[in-house]
This record gives structure tokens, C-alpha cells and sequence, in this order.
């Protein structure tokens, strides 16, 4: 099984720094058998760690996650899912959490999110993240597709700073959140759990796998230009990489990535070609 380093949340609690994300898996029955085999893979490689969200497939991947775990042991796992904002406040959150438990088939989730802002308050979805966890229903909880501003803002209401984790869009080619907002998480000891870290979303990939700075890198590595994006996003050890595949075999490619360790001057080749921003853009979304 792979090693895989943790990171700790701000109450001690270990969470894993490669999980398996789960974007537009489960919505095709074609590709379930396929999809199901690639997310056990992960498992039995020793993965702990799976992102899903009541968005993704409308439910279609939480009830994928939920088949994929059956038969592993709930305590060593960390479930991962996310509430849409239209749902994250009275009495809706509620009935989304006991939804996507019962598609996930647990009793608990170790890290809810707020999957983006919306029209709810951030004091409300605060105070019923706060019940769910008080009640055992979740853990931990967390935000997504937040900025510095933003993060900020959530700090100002009452019991805000309980935020565990905040879920960007983070990439070699998308490096925006390493100027304000990955310093301010820093700061505060909170995780950025990177989605897309292999920029798997149409033109965000372009020219990222064929740049020669990073064929080079990955050749001295006897790695691929995949398993270099990878790496350079967990090269940050406050920074948990999500990548999603529904390949076992890719599954098993982006784990292997957790074993390289670039190099200053790997780092200063790829810098060359995507530099680090000099100054705050606004945050990628997709």
C-alpha cells in the first residue's frame, strides 16, 4: 500500500494529503463498473481520502462512493462532500446532509463544505454547520471556491474561524491562489484542498502536459507530465491534491506521484514557464 502523508486540521485531527476526487463520476451506466473499479483501486492502494458532492451527477457520485466503500472500514475513511449554497441554509442543510449520507450509506461525514457562496448568510450556514457537527453529523466543516476576501468576511462571524478547510482550484497552470489566499490559510493553519490539480477541465490543461519545461522535469523523475503536476501541487505540505479518474490504472498513476520530491531547480524550470503571480488575480473557478 502507498504512503500517503497527513496534514493536520486546527484540532489535531489527521487528514489525508491525497484524496480521490469524484467530478462527473456515476452519471453514466456505462462507465459505472469501470468508475467503481477505479475508486476501489484507490482504496486498496491504501487512498483514504474521497471528495464527492450532492451537485456532482445530482447524487449520481455520492451513491457511486457509497457502493465503492461498502465493505471497507468507516473509521479508516474521510468522506468528503459539499452542500450546494441554495441548500446551505434552514431547514434545507439539513435534509441535504441526511440525503447525501443516505446516497454515501454512512452515519456521518468527516468534512462538510459549502460548495460556493450563494444567498444564504454565512452566519446561518455557520450556525447549522456548527449544530450538524455538535449533533455528530458531520465532523468537520469546511468552505469551497472562497478568496482571501472571503475568508476573511467568514472569520467575522461567530465561530467562523471553526472553518477546517477551504477547496480551490489549484494547478501548475492556475497558480493565482499561492499570492493572498494560500499565505492568509497559512496563517490561520488551515489546509487548501487543491480540485482540478491535474487542471482536468477542458482548456485549463492546455499546454500544460507538452510544455518542455515540463517533459524535462518529468524525465528526470522517469515520471509523467501528469504525475508532475501532481507533485508540484503537493509539494506544499499545507496543500491536499483531490484528482479525479475513473481509470484504475490512472488511479494508480496519480498515487505513485506522491512519492516524488522535486528539486529546486525542477521547481525553478516549471516556475520559468508558469511563473507565481506578482500580484492578486482573481480566483479561478470552474
Amino acid at each position: 500500500m502507498a504512503f500517503i502523508a497527513t496534514v493536520s486540521l486546527a484540532d489535531g485531527t489527521p487528514m489525508p494529503r491525497f484524496g480521490m476526487g469524484t467530478w462527473y463520476l456515476g452519471e453514466s451506466a456505462h462507465a459505472h463498473d469501470r468508475e467503481l473499479a477505479a475508486l476501489r483501486a484507490g482504496l486498496d492502494a491504501g487512498v483514504r481520502l474521497i471528495d464527492t458532492a450532492e451537485m456532482y451527477g445530482s447524487g449520481a457520485a455520492e451513491r457511486l462512493v457509497g457502493e465503492a466503500i461498502r465493505g471497507y472500514n468507516r473509521e479508516e475513511l474521510f468522506l468528503v462532500s459539499k452542500v450546494y449554497p441554495h441548500n446551505a441554509g434552514r431547514p434545507e442543510i439539513f435534509e441535504s446532509v441526511e440525503a447525501s449520507l443516505e446516497r454515501l450509506g454512512t452515519d456521518y461525514l468527516d468534512m462538510y463544505l459549502l460548495h460556493w457562496r450563494g444567498a444564504v448568510p454565512l452566519s446561518e450556514t455557520v450556525e447549522c454547520m456548527e449544530e450538524l457537527v455538535e449533533d455528530g453529523v458531520i465532523r468537520h466543516w469546511g468552505v469551497s471556491n472562497f478568496d482571501a476576501d472571503d475568508l476573511e468576511e467568514l472569520y467575522g462571524v461567530f465561530c467562523g474561524d471553526h472553518c477546517a478547510v477551504n477547496q480551490d482550484l489549484y494547478h501548475l497552470g492556475s497558480r493565482g491562489v499561492e499570492y493572498e489566499i494560500l499565505p492568509w490559510m497559512r496563517s490561520a493553519g488551515m489546509p487548501l484542498m487543491a480540485y482540478c490539480p491535474l487542471a482536468q477541465a477542458g482548456d485549463l490543461r492546455r499546454g500544460l502536459v507538452s510544455d518542455p519545461a515540463v517533459v524535462e522535469v518529468a524525465h528526470r523523475h522517469g515520471a509523467s507530465p501528469l504525475q508532475i503536476l501532481l507533485a508540484f501541487v503537493l509539494r506544499d505540505p499545507m496543500v491536499v491534491a483531490i484528482p479525479r479518474s475513473g481509470d484504475a490504472a490512472h488511479v494508480l498513476e496519480n498515487i505513485a506521484a506522491c512519492d516524488i520530491e522535486l528539486s529546486g531547480d525542477d521547481l525553478s524550470l516549471l516556475s520559468s514557464s508558469f511563473p507565481a503571480p506578482a500580484h492578486p488575480v482573481p480566483l479561478d473557478i470552474v
